[in-house]
């Protein structure tokens, strides 16, 4: 018999376990990336098989193996997304099974075709409705799913859900959830091009037909036509039956790509991001296996679908810190799409108006190929840009907005036309304290501040989602009236603007008010129809959306992202202030951008104020290369934490008393991370600081392989980390 054909080494999705191995019974097929269900004590798993490991010794006999008991139906997990996985589980320091299990997120997708019983809301208002009931019946809106899915969107417990279904608010329908998608029509509505976008969407369609390993650099400022030069790629992996994915950073930007996609292809891409219901996800995932699902637009996650034949990657907005997996396995999906890419042999296309340093430097170095759209479509001009000085120019007493930016929004308001007012602070204020005995109020789960948030009444921790009710006195010395907000967040920005401009319709924008892809597009509706004058908004409105009314874009603080010792602080900050500038004046209309700063001065404000973006990024350049920090040196960080603070504290001491000594790298820390307690766990932090060629997972492998620490503890690594929190 077949040795290699009657065992399988199998990848259980089990971050604990590495690959086992199991006996194939006679008449089971189990190539190479075949999903089964394999026995794992009394449990049944569901698996992958690999290619066996020859360096391996295999000491147990077949005779000894259990079987293996099922194997799906299914299209193999292809060679590249195996060998995508391998890599993404060595580079980033993850277990295979962790890395796997995004490949297959939902079991139910590996069952047949079936249907299954959802919940929607009837539009009947119960007799007896709670505060509870009516949250979950606003937020829930036409919205269909399980119990589960519906209490989650709801902010309420299953329990709630069940009593509206009794109640006959929500009712049982019963879904077919294999309906085949339509397909996109590469010929539908083409767009007319200007010279620059139609060179360069020349390039990327010859790539695309070339069927070889091509990166680039899709650099266009904004308002430029990035999306219609992509859109022509995509036409041409139609064209010739290959599959598309599309990359989004924000599930809120999901919603005005699927309107210009549908315009341009006469039919929405398919989509997958956490906002989807189980059934959706079963039947997206499904058809992505299949090849039936041509354009695939997607978070990060979907990067690693089982795509049947897939022709092109593009990421839009590559320059995102989104993009970067904060828990699980701390991946970057722009890194891992290039390398996705590499190993299925296609073109990918990175989007960006402010691309990240890390890409400019793989342009310069002749990696990536560029393409460059230096003006505004259709004539439009870019917008003028000032700084105001809050020094000179303070706000009054208890405001947050300067005299001119006030001035700028009366005259837009008087004129018609719509403004933005930016500020990357979700809440009223980002601090609540007692002017009579100085409490102030702080996470007990986390070192953070409590942010109230008067919307909803409340005090909010932006870590680990704690909530309280905003209490009427101090809980310490029992004074009422006596708690008062410190700086603002968006929420206080629209109360000054309420009270400045009475007669103006706001939208506050930020994650706590679009929270789902209906809520972005009842959003979008409105700024299209002109119900909204002024919206105040965080870095969710800083890109995607493309509204010619709007003309005046104010920063309330332009120094917010300046302050924490981040290495990308000033790139970040000048990425996120270029972009919002870029929603202003995208029509006929010109835009004015006000950017409010404490110091003018700063050499982010200066350039953004004079335009002069090569000469920020050189010097932000020659900063990182002479401090060898990324791309000229490589970062990882350690994080230790535990619900026991001593024990966290002797392993991390354990770990930085054990450090390797070599050439071109050194170890700082051990020290309490600057949130040194999150959801309930103590946390200390080491970085790693090593030169390009230093092979530093290697060296943490071997490093952390050889220590033990108390179950309890968790060392986690951080392979280019983008969060020094």
């Amino acid at each position: 018999m077949d040795n290699s054909r009657s065992r399988a080494r199998v990848i259980l999705l089990n971050a604990a376990l590495g690959p086992l191995d199991y006996r194939v019974p006679h008449g089971m097929a189990a190539e190479p990336g075949s999903v089964v269900i394999a026995p794992l004590g009394p449990r049944q798993v569901v698996g992958v098989v690999w290619e066996p490991d020859r360096a391996v010794t295999e000491e147990v006999g077949d005779n000894r193996l259990r079987p293996l008991l099922h194997a799906y139906d299914l299209p193999p997990l292809g060679d590249a997304l195996r060998r995508l996985i391998e890599w993404t589980s060595d580079y980033y320091l993850a277990p295979l099974g962790a890395v796997l299990r995004m490949a297959l997120p939902s079991t139910s997708a590996l069952e047949g075709a079936r249907s299954v019983t959802e919940y929607r809301a009837t539009g009947r208002v119960p007799e007896r409705l709670t505060p509870q009931r009516a949250q979950a019946l606003e937020r829930i809106g036409e919205r269909m799913g399980f119990i589960r899915e519906l209490a989650i969107v709801g902010g309420v417990s299953d329990a709630v859900v069940r009593g509206l279904v009794k109640a006959g608010a929500i009712e049982p329908v019963e879904v077919a959830i294999d309906a085949p998608y339509p397909e996109p029509d590469p010929d539908h509505a083409p767009p007319a091009l200007a010279a620059d976008q139609d060179e360069a969407a020349r390039r990327l369609r010859e790539a695309v037909g070339a069927g070889a390993f091509a990166p680039f650099l899709l650099d266009g400022v904004t308002g430029s036509g990035k999306t219609e030069v992509y859109f022509e790629a995509i036409a041409e992996a139609l064209r010739r039956g290959r599959q598309t994915l599309v990359l989004l950073p924000e599930i809120a930007l999901t919603e005005p790509f699927l309107k210009r996609f549908a315009a341009r292809f006469g039919t929405d891409p398919v989509a997958w991001h956490s906002g989807l219901r189980q059934s959706q996800r079963r039947r997206a995932w499904r058809a992505i296996a299949a090849g039936d699902a041509r354009v695939v637009v997607g978070a990060r996650s979907s990067l690693f679908l089982p795509y049947r034949d897939l022709g092109l990657i593009v990421v839009d907005e590559a320059h995102e810190a989104s993009f970067k997996q904060e828990d699980g396995v701390q991946y970057h999906a722009r890194d891992v799409a290039v390398m996705r890419a590499k190993l299925e042999a296609i073109p990918v296309v990175l989007a960006s108006a402010t691309p990240a340093i890390e890409t400019r430097h793989m342009v310069e170095s002749g990696t990536y190929g560029e393409l460059r759209l230096a003006d505004r479509f259709g004539g439009a001009r870019l917008p003028d840009m000032a700084a105001l000085d809050l020094i000179q120019d303070p706000p009054p007493r208890g405001r947050w907005l300067a005299p001119a930016l006030t001035e700028e929004l009366q005259a837009n308001l008087e004129a018609g036309e719509q403004s933005l007012l930016f500020l990357n602070r979700r809440g009223y204020a980002p601090l609540t304290l007692c002017r009579h005995c100085g409490y102030r109020f702080q996470c007990p789960n986390c070192t953070a501040w409590m942010v109230e948030h008067r919307f909803t009444r409340r005090l909010a921790c932006h870590h680990c989602g704690h909530v309280m009710p905003a209490p009427q006195a101090c809980p310490e010395c029992k004074e009422e009236d006596s708690l008062v907000a410190c700086g603002p967040g968006v929420e206080r920005i629209a109360d000054e603007v309420q009270s400045l401009f009475p007669e103006a319709r706001t939208a506050v924008v930020t994650s706590d008010t679009i929270w789902s892809p209906a809520k972005a597009a009842e959003f979008v509706a409105r700024m299209e129809a002109g119900e909204i004058d002024i919206v105040i908004g965080t870095q969710l409105v800083t890109k995607g959306y493309h509204f010619p009314n709007l003309t005046l874009v104010g920063v309330v603080d332009a120094d917010l992202g300046l302050s924490g010792g981040d290495l990308r602080a000033a790139e970040r900050t000048f990425q996120q202030i270029q972009q919002v500038s870029g929603r202003a004046g995208r029509g006929e209309k010109p835009g004015r951008v006000l950017v409010q700063t404490h110091d003018p001065s700063a050499a982010v404000i200066e350039a953004l104020v004079s335009g002069d973006t090569e000469g920020f990024y050189a010097a932000e350049t020659e900063a990182r290369r002479e401090a060898g920090m990324p791309p000229f040196g490589r970062l990882a960080a350690i994080i230790v934490s535990s619900e026991n603070q001593a024990e966290a504290t002797e392993t991390a001491r354990l770990i930085g008393r054990t450090a390797p000594s070599a050439e071109n790298m050194a170890v700082f820390g051990p020290a309490p991370a600057p949130l040194a307690m999150l959801r309930g766990r103590h946390r200390l932090r080491l970085l790693v600081h090593a030169a390009r060629s230093v092979p530093v997972q290697d060296i943490i492998r071997e490093w952390l392989g050889s220590l033990e620490w108390p179950r309890s503890v968790r060392v986690a690594v951080d392979v280019d980390p983008y969060s020094f929190l």
